[in-house]
C-alpha cells in the first residue's frame, strides 16, 4: 500500500471532498481505506495428513473465510466438517480475526476433525458432488447456480498472465498456422452456429464414480439412530462395485445392506474415514486418480471461471448434455430448497425483514458503508434468485394459490415468504388505463419507481423488494411481504395515497415529511388534489402511491408505477394540443395503455437543459442591465441584434436571444426554447457555458437571490424571477423545477385554487415531451454519427436509447428519422439493428400471447414451430408436424375430454400459425405499436430488403423470448423442410429484470480516477481506480458488471505506463468476467477481446493474439454481420498482425475491408480513412507491388492535405513515404528492364522483401486503437502539468472575456488533430485524448 504515505494522500484528500456528495467528505475517509487494506498476515494451518502450509489473511476476514479456503485447496478441499484451533481454544467460526486473542503474524492453526451432524453429513455429500462436477459446464448450460460459460482459456491454451513467458513465440514466426477458418474471412456470407461454443477439451467428464446417490433404506430405525447411523448412501464405483455406505457421527464407513436386504453392520474391513474421498479412494482405483485429476485441473483453471455470478446468466445455445444421475440435484428439485437454506436456522428466510434490516445499517464512515452495500447487495441478489425460482414454480403449477376458488388468471401465490402476482388485469382494476396491457406495463414501471426510491435512499421509508419475471408467456411480479398486510383488507391499511385510482385520498404528515426528501431528487412536485368529499389533500407522489405501516412499525411505499410524470406523445388527452415539434411527427399517438411514463433520464436530461438556459436568459438580461448602464448608444447597438445579441444567436437559441434584448420582457415559455435545441449544446453541457458573456455573474447572482437575504438589489432579482418564469420553474427565486406525476391521470381532481399551478405543470409535461422527439433523439443519432455511441446488437441500442431518456416505444420514430437524416448510409448500422430490434420485439409480443395457449407436454413444439414460422424459408410449416407428435395429440385430446376443464378448450391452436400469418402479426404490431411500416411479408423478404441475417434474428428473439436451441448449423434457407424439429428446442428461460444496488463509494473513487486519468494524471488515476477495485470487490463479491469496467480501464493504464504483463493479466480478467456476467458473446466481451488481442501482441503472443482476434470477428458476425464502423478496427488489428507474420495476401482482404468500412461510415475524407490506405501501402510495399502502394499512399496523402494542411506532421510523413515508395518502384523497373535487355545472364540486384518490425506493427495497432504513448521525461512531465494547471486557472480568469477563449483551444487543436484519427476509443475515459479540453 505504498499508494497512501507521501505525496499519494493529499491528492486522496481533495478527490473525496470532490466527490460531489456533502456526506463523503469527512476528512477521516482516506485513513479508513487504509486501515481496510492494509495490515494482512501469515498464518501457519496445520491439517491431518498434510504439511503445514502459510495463508495469508487480513484482520477483517472471519474465520468462516479460512474454512472457506481450505475446502477450496486441492489437498484438503474433501473436508467440511472441522474446526480450527489455536492452541487448544476452538475458534467461533462468525468471529472476526482482529477480534481473536493471540492470534497474530505466524501463529498455527490446526485442522481438527469434528463430528457429524445430518446436516454435517448432507453438507458433506453435496460438497465431494460439487467437486466432483466441478469441470462439469452443464449447471451452466442450464442456468444453475449462477454458473456460466467462458470460452477465453481454449484460445488461449493457458499462456498468459504470469506463465506467458513459457511459449515465446515471437522468434519462430513459421510456426504459427494463421489462416482463419473460412467463415471469418470478410465476404463470407456463411454464419455457423456451432464455433459458439468450442470444445474445451477439459470438459470431457473423468468418471470418479458411476453412481453415488441416497439410499432406499433413508432414514436409519430408531435403533441405528441410537449408534449413530446419520443417513445411508448408495454407490457404484467405476469398477462396477456395487456399496452401501453409512455416513455417522464418526465418519463413512461400509455397511452389510445390498439393494434389497437392510444390514447395517459394519463390512470388514469397513474403512472408516473422517471424509467420504478418503473411503473412496481406498476402495477405487480409478475413483483416487480420476479424483485427484480433476481437483488439479480444478485449481489451475483461473478463479474467474469458477465463482458464482451475483444473477443468473443463461445461455441461449446448447450442446446435448448427457443427463446423469444426481441425487443432489434430484433432492433439491423436491425440497422447498432455497439458495443455502438449510445453512440458516430457521429455513426459509424473511426476505422482508432481511430487505428492510440490511437498509437500516449505520452509514456514517467508509467501513459502515461498505457493510451496509454488501449486505444490501447480497441480500438482493439472494432474493432475485429465490423470487426467480418461485416465479418458475407458480407457472409450472408447483405452487398452490392462496385464491384456489378464482380462475387462473387471477390467482395469487406465496412461496417462501414472497408474493406472487400474475401481470393480467384481475377485476378491472386498470379498466380505463387499458385492461391487459396496463397490467402488463405496471409492474416494470413500479420496479422502476423501486430503483429510483431505492437510489435515494432516504432514512425511514422503505420500498419492498421487487422483481420481475417473463416466463412461458406469463408476466410474474414478485414481492416481499409487508408484515401483517395479509390479514386486513387493504382499505383499511392504506393511510397514504388512493386504493382507486384518486376517487378517494387520503394523507399522512409522516409520509409527506419522508416523501419530501425524495421530492427534490426525484423532481416530484408536493400537490393537493381534492378526495371523494371534495376535499383538498396534501400529495408528495402519485395518487397511486399507497402508504402502508406495517406492523413492524415501518413506513412502506408501494405501487410505484407513476413515480415519473406522464409521456404527452404516447396519451391523446381531448382539449390539450402538445408544442409544434411534436405535432410535426405525428404526435399525440394512441399507445397501448395510459400508463406512458417519461424516464427518469429524461426527466435530468431536460432539467439539467431548462438550467443552462435559465443561467443563459439571466446572463443576457445582466449584460442588457450593464449595457443600458453604459450607455444608450450601445443599447440602441443591442437593440438592433447588436454584438451580445449576436453571440447569443449563434448559440443555436434561435429568436429567444433578440426577444429578451430590452431586458423587461422575457418570452413566455415558447415552444422555441424546446425546439431550437439543434445545437449539441445539452450534450456537451458545462463545455457550452463558458463562452456566453456574464454567465459567471449571473451564475452568482442565482446563488445570492436563492439565499434571500436581501442582499440583492431588486433589479437582480427581476432578472432571476425572469428567468425562472421562463424556463417553468416552481419557485420565483431560484432554479427548481418538478412535475406533478398526477396531472392527466384520469379520476384525479384538483381543487380550484391550483388552476393556474396545473396550468404550468401541463405546459412542462409538454415541453417535456417535445424535448424528447427534437431534443434527445437527433441528439442520439448525432452521437451515433460521431461514433460516440455504437451500438451492436438489440440490447446496446436499448442501452444507448435509455441512457437519452428515450423510450423503446420510440424506435420506430428513431428509425424514421434516421432514414431522413442526409448522412443517412452513414447510419447503416444504427438503422439496421434497429429493424432488428423492431421486428424481434414484435415477434416476441405475438410468441408472448401464443405461449399462453400451451400445455406443457406440448412446448417443445410449439416453440420450434414458432421459430420456423418465423425463420424458416420453408412455406407450409404446418402439415409437417412430425408424425409421432400428431399422434400424441390423439391421445391428449382423448385423455383430456376425460378431466374436466382441462387446460381450457383445444390447446393445439399452436400448431395452425402460419408464416404468413405470423409475419403478418409482426407487421401490423410494427405498425400499432412503433408506428413503423415494415415492408415485408415473409422472413426473405425481410432479409433481402433491410440486410439482415436470419442468426441475428435468431439470437436476439432467442435471448428476449428465454429459448434455449441446440447448438448446431441450422438450414434456414431450405425450401424443402423446416430448419428446426422440437428435438432443437432445450429449454425455457425466464427472463428476469430486478433492481442493482449500486457501491457509491466505490463508483466516486471510480469516477475520480477517470478524471484523473483525462487530466493526464496517470499514476495518481491508477492509485484511485485499483482502490475503486477494493472497495467493489468489497461490495459486489469478485464478479460484476462494474469490476469488469475497472479492470478494463486498469489494463489500458498498465498498457500505457509500459507494464505490459500486468495489463495482460488485468484484461484477461476483464474478458472471463465479461464473459461470465455479460455473456459470451455480448457487444462488450466482443470489445474486451480485442483489448486482450493487443496486450498479447505486445507481449510477442502473436498466435495467440491472432486467436483472439479471430474470435472476436466470429462473434461481430454472429451478433451484428460485417456491416459494422466497429468491424474496420477489428480489420485493420486483424490486418496488422497478419503483415507482421509476413502473411501478405491474407493482411490485404482485411485491411482492404477496413477501408471500405471506414470510407462508407467515416466519409471518404476523414483521417481514418487515411490510416487505412497507408496500412494497405504498407502491405503493398511488403509485397514489392509498388504501383498499388504508391496509388493508396497518394489517396492518404491527400486527405491529410486537405484536412490537416501542408506542414502537419502527418502530411509530412506521407510525404516521405511517397518518396521512398517512388525511389523503390524506379529501382524495381530498373531491374527488370535489365532482365529484358540480357534475358538470364543478367545480373540482378536480389530484392529485399520487407517484413516490418513487431515494433513498428505494435506501434500502428496502438495508433489505431486509440492509444498514444507520449514518450516524456520525468522532467517534461512536470513541466506538462504545470501547464495544465496554468490554463486552467488562466481560464478560470477569463471567462468573461471570450476572445482569448476562443484561441487557446485552437493551438491546441492543431497540436491535436492528430488524435482525430485515434477517436475509435471506446469509453470516455481514453487517456489523453479530450481534445483540447485542457
Amino acid at each position: 500500500m505504498s499508494v497512501m504515505n507521501g505525496d499519494g494522500a493529499p491528492h486522496r484528500a481533495e478527490e473525496q471532498n470532490g466527490g460531489g456528495d456533502p456526506e463523503h467528505s469527512d476528512e477521516g475517509n482516506e485513513q479508513e481505506v487504509i486501515v481496510i487494506q492494509d495490515t494482512g498476515f501469515t498464518v501457519k494451518i496445520q491439517a491431518p495428513g498434510t504439511e503445514p502450509f502459510d495463508l495469508q489473511v487480513s484482520p477483517q476476514e472471519m474465520v468462516q473465510e479460512i474454512h472457506q479456503v481450505l475446502m477450496d485447496r486441492e489437498d484438503t478441499c474433501h473436508r467440511t466438517c472441522f474446526s480450527l484451533q489455536l492452541e487448544g481454544n476452538v475458534l467461533d467460526n462468525f468471529a472476526e480475526l482482529k477480534s481473536i486473542e493471540g492470534l497474530q503474524e505466524g501463529s498455527l492453526l490446526k485442522v481438527v476433525e469434528e463430528p457429524y451432524t445430518v446436516r454435517e453429513a448432507r453438507i458433506h455429500v453435496r460438497h465431494i458432488r460439487d467437486l466432483l462436477k466441478s469441470l462439469d459446464p452443464s449447471d451452466s448450460y442450464n442456468g444453475v447456480d449462477c454458473n456460466s460459460l467462458s470460452f477465453l482459456s481454449v484460445f488461449t491454451e493457458g499462456d498468459l498472465g504470469e506463465n506467458g513467458k513459457r511459449k515465446k513465440k515471437g522468434s519462430e514466426l513459421e510456426q504459427i498456422d494463421c489462416t482463419p477458418p473460412e467463415h471469418i474471412l470478410p465476404g463470407s456470407k456463411d454464419r455457423p452456429l456451432v464455433p459458439l461454443q468450442p470444445q474445451n477439451k477439459d470438459w470431457k467428464p473423468l468418471q470418479c464414480l458411476k453412481i453415488l446417490t441416497m439410499s432406499g433404506w433413508n432414514p436409519p430405525p430408531g435403533n441405528r439412530k441410537m449408534h449413530g447411523d446419520l443417513m445411508y448412501l448408495y454407490m457404484v464405483t467405476v469398477e462396477e462395485r456395487h456399496v452401501s455406505i453409512t455416513a455417522s457421527t464418526r465418519g463413512f464407513y461400509l455397511n452389510q445392506s445390498t439393494t434389497y436386504t437392510f444390514n447395517p453392520k459394519p463390512a470388514n474391513p469397513s474403512f472408516l474415514s473422517h471424509s467420504l474421498v478418503e473411503l473412496l479412494s481406498q476402495i477405487s482405483p480409478a475413483f483416487k486418480k480420476n479424483f485427484s485429476t480433476i481437483q488439479k485441473k480444478r485449481v489451475q483453471r483461473h478463479p474467474f471461471e469458477r465463482i458464482a455470478t451475483p444473477f443468473q446468466v443463461y445461455s441461449w445455445t446448447a450442446p446435448q448434455v448427457d443427463h446423469a444421475m444426481d441425487c443432489v440435484r434430484a433432492e433439491d428439485a423436491y425440497t422447498s430448497r432455497l439458495g443455502y437454506e438449510e445453512h440458516i436456522p430457521g429455513q426459509t428466510r424473511d426476505w422482508n425483514e432481511e430487505l428492510q434490516t440490511t437498509r437500516e445499517l449505520p452509514r456514517k464512515n467508509l467501513p459502515e458503508r461498505l457493510l451496509r452495500e454488501r449486505a444490501i447487495f447480497k441480500v438482493h441478489s439472494d432474493f432475485a434468485a429465490a423470487a426467480t425460482r418461485g416465479s418458475m414454480a407458480v407457472i409450472d403449477g408447483n405452487v398452490m394459490a392462496i385464491n384456489p376458488g378464482e380462475e387462473t388468471r387471477m390467482q395469487m401465490f406465496i412461496w417462501n415468504n414472497i408474493f406472487f402476482s400474475l401481470g393480467f388485469d384481475v377485476r378491472d382494476h386498470y379498466l380505463e388505463l387499458g385492461g391487459d396491457s396496463a397490467a402488463h406495463a405496471a409492474p416494470t414501471n413500479d420496479l422502476n419507481g423501486v430503483r429510483a426510491y431505492g437510489a435515494v435512499d432516504v432514512d425511514g421509508l422503505y420500498t419492498l423488494g421487487t422483481v420481475v419475471v417473463d416466463y412461458r408467456g406469463y408476466r410474474i411480479t414478485a414481492q416481499s411481504i409487508i408484515p401483517g398486510i395479509l390479514e386486513r383488507e387493504q382499505e383499511q391499511s392504506v393511510i397514504y395515497g388512493s386504493i382507486d385510482f384518486g376517487k378517494t385520498v387520503v394523507s399522512h404528515p409522516k409520509y409527506l415529511e419522508l416523501l419530501e426528501k425524495t421530492s427534490r431528487p426525484l423532481k416530484v412536485q408536493r400537490h393537493p388534489v381534492l378526495d371523494d368529499k371534495s376535499e383538498a389533500v396534501e400529495l408528495c407522489s402519485s395518487v397511486e402511491c399507497k402508504g402502508i405501516i406495517g406492523n413492524d412499525g415501518r413506513h412502506y411505499i408501494l405501487d410505484l408505477l407513476r413515480t415519473f410524470p406522464p409521456d404527452l406523445n404516447f396519451l391523446p388527452v381531448e382539449g390539450e394540443e402538445l408544442p409544434e415539434e411534436s405535432r410535426r411527427q405525428g404526435f399525440p399517438r394512441q399507445h397501448r395503455h395510459r400508463l406512458a411514463c417519461l424516464r427518469q433520464e429524461l426527466i435530468e436530461a431536460f432539467v439539467e437543459h431548462r438550467y443552462l438556459l435559465f443561467m443563459k436568459m439571466a446572463a443576457l438580461q445582466l449584460m442588457q442591465q450593464k449595457a443600458n448602464k453604459e450607455s444608450k448608444a450601445t443599447a440602441a447597438l443591442t437593440e438592433n441584434g447588436g454584438p451580445q445579441a449576436a453571440t447569443l444567436e449563434n448559440k443555436g437559441e434561435g429568436g429567444d436571444a433578440t426577444a429578451t434584448t430590452n431586458g423587461s420582457a422575457p418570452p413566455s415559455p415558447m415552444a422555441t426554447e424546446n425546439g431550437a435545441c439543434e445545437s449539441p449544446e445539452s450534450s456537451e453541457g458545462k463545455a457550452g457555458e463558458e463562452n456566453i458573456p456574464g454567465l459567471a455573474q449571473a451564475k452568482e447572482l442565482a446563488e445570492t437571490v436563492a439565499a434571500e437575504d436581501g442582499t440583492a438589489d431588486l433589479k437582480s432579482r427581476e432578472v432571476v424571477q425572469n428567468a425562472c418564469k421562463a424556463v417553468g420553474s416552481i419557485s420565483n427565486t431560484s432554479f427548481d423545477i418538478r412535475f406533478n406525476p398526477d396531472i392527466f391521470s384520469p379520476g384525479v381532481r384538483f381543487p380550484e385554487g391550483s388552476s393556474e399551478d396545473i396550468q404550468k405543470q401541463k405546459q412542462l409535461l409538454k415541453d417535456a415531451a417535445a424535448f424528447l422527439v427534437s431534443c434527445q433523439i437527433p441528439s442520439l443519432v448525432k452521437d451515433c454519427l460521431d461514433h460516440n455511441a455504437l451500438p451492436m446488437d438489440g440490447a446496446t441500442l436499448t442501452e444507448a436509447l435509455h441512457q437519452r431518456g428515450i423510450n423503446v416505444r420510440y424506435l420506430g420514430t428513431v428509425l424514421d428519422f434516421i432514414s431522413k437524416t442526409p448522412a443517412r448510409t452513414q447510419l447503416d448500422h444504427i438503422y439496421r439493428i434497429g429493424i432488428y430490434e423492431l421486428i424481434t420485439r414484435s415477434a416476441k409480443h405475438f410468441f408472448k400471447t401464443y405461449l399462453q395457449g400451451v400445455e406443457l407436454s406440448g412446448l417443445s413444439a410449439a416453440v420450434s414451430h414458432f421459430l420456423n414460422c418465423f425463420l424458416s424459408s420453408f412455406t407450409d410449416a404446418v402439415a409437417h408436424l412430425p408424425a409421432d407428435e400428431l399422434v400424441s395429440k390423439r391421445k391428449n385430446r382423448r385423455r383430456r375430454n376425460r378431466v374436466p376443464g382441462g387446460g381450457g378448450g383445444d390447446n393445439t391452436a399452436w400448431a395452425s400459425l402460419t408464416p404468413t400469418e405470423l409475419w403478418r402479426s409482426i407487421v401490423s404490431e410494427a405498425s400499432s405499436y412503433y408506428h413503423f411500416t415494415l415492408h415485408c411479408e415473409t422472413v426473405d423478404q425481410a432479409v433481402e430488403k433491410y440486410g439482415l441475417q436470419k442468426t441475428t434474428l435468431l439470437r436476439e428473439i432467442s435471448i428476449k423470448a428465454g429459448i434455449q436451441i441446440l447448438i448446431k448449423d441450422y438450414n434456414f434457407d431450405s425450401r424443402h423442410k423446416p430448419a428446426f424439429t422440437e428435438e432443437d428446442i432445450l429449454n425455457i428461460f425466464p427472463v428476469v429484470k430486478h433492481v442493482n444496488p449500486k457501491a457509491s463509494d466505490a463508483f466516486h473513487f471510480f469516477q475520480s480516477g477517470q478524471a484523473k486519468v483525462q487530466q493526464g494524471f496517470l499514476k495518481e488515476g491508477c492509485e484511485l481506480i485499483n482502490e475503486a477495485l477494493n472497495l467493489f470487490n468489497n461490495v459486489y463479491g469478485a464478479m460484476h458488471v462494474e469490476l469488469c469496467a475497472c479492470l478494463r480501464l486498469l489494463a489500458r493504464l498498465n498498457y500505457i505506463m509500459g507494464d505490459y504483463s500486468e495489463a495482460l493479466s488485468n484484461q484477461q480478467k476483464a474478458v472471463l468476467m465479461s464473459e461470465r456476467v455479460l455473456g459470451i458473446e455480448h457487444p462488450n466481451t466482443i470489445q474486451e477481446y480485442m483489448h486482450l488481442a493487443l496486450y498479447c501482441f505486445a507481449n510477442g503472443q502473436l498466435s495467440t493474439a491472432l486467436k483472439l482476434l479471430y474470435r472476436a470477428r466470429y462473434l461481430m458476425l454472429q451478433v451484428c454481420g460485417e456491416d459494422h464502423p466497429e468491424m474496420a478496427l477489428l480489420d485493420s488489428n486483424i490486418g496488422l498482425v497478419l503483415h507482421g507474420v509476413m502473411e501478405f495476401d491474407l493482411s490485404l482482404r482485411f485491411l482492404e475491408n477496413a477501408l471500405a468500412i471506414n470510407s462508407k461510415y467515416h466519409g471518404a475524407r476523414s483521417l481514418k480513412v487515411a490510416l487505412s490506405h497507408h496500412l494497405v501501402a504498407r502491405v503493398y510495399e511488403s509485397k514489392a507491388e509498388f504501383r498499388s502502394a504508391l496509388q493508396h499512399e497518394k489517396e492518404g496523402y491527400t486527405i491529410y492535405k486537405n484536412q490537416v494542411g501542408e506542414a502537419h506532421e502527418k502530411t509530412r510523413e506521407s510525404s516521405e513515404y511517397l518518396k521512398y515508395l517512388t525511389q523503390q518502384a524506379v529501382a524495381l523497373q530498373r531491374t527488370m528492364n535489365e532482365i529484358y535487355k540480357n534475358g538470364s545472364s543478367a545480373s540482378i540486384m536480389p530484392l529485399k522483401f520487407t517484413a516490418p518490425t513487431m515494433a513498428s506493427v505494435l506501434e500502428q495497432l496502438n495508433i489505431i486503437n486509440g492509444i498514444i504513448f507520449i514518450p516524456l521525461s520525468q522532467k517534461d512531465l512536470e513541466n506538462l502539468k504545470a501547464e495544465v494547471q496554468r490554463r486552467q486557472q488562466l481560464q478560470e480568469a477569463m471567462k468573461s472575456e471570450e476572445q482569448q477563449e476562443e484561441e487557446s483551444p485552437l493551438e491546441l487543436e492543431h497540436k491535436l488533430t492528430a488524435e482525430q484519427e485515434r477517436q475509435s476509443a471506446p469509453t470516455g475515459a481514453e487517456v489523453l485524448e479530450q481534445q483540447a479540453s485542457a
